[in-house]
């Protein structure tokens, strides 16, 4: 092989090495990415899509729970039926009442998004 010829495959591998290497690493992340994103997607619909009980479904603590109405005209969620039982409760208690915790609506209610400031 001529010199001239060594040379340029020398500087052609070294061309590919320091181009194509990159370039097929990248090419390998991006396809191992998008498949995993691709997985992701597919649980979040999976999980997503599970719709919640029919007895959550916009229903009130007091209907869930059984109340009396002495127990709903005692009750401060009761006057307040615009706005998430535990959110009242929280309100007035300082925090989370242990009930809610394993209350149906407290449970199943969406999370809300942050808020953006």
């Amino acid at each position: 092989m001529p010199e001239w010829a060594e040379g340029l495959v020398a500087i052609l591998t070294g061309i590919a090495l320091r181009v194509g290497l990159p370039i097929g690493v990248t090419a390998l992340a991006t396809w191992a990415l998008r498949r995993l994103d691709r997985r992701w997607q597919e649980e979040a619909g999976a999980v997503g899509s599970s719709p919640a009980p029919a007895a959550v479904m916009g229903a009130r603590c007091w209907e869930v729970r059984g109340c009396s109405e002495s127990e709903r005209a005692d009750c401060p969620a009761h006057a307040r039926p615009e706005t998430p039982c535990w959110q009242v409760f929280r309100e007035i208690e300082g925090r989370l009442p242990e009930r809610c915790l394993d209350c149906e609506i407290f449970r199943e209610a969406p999370v809300p998004a942050e808020a953006s400031t």
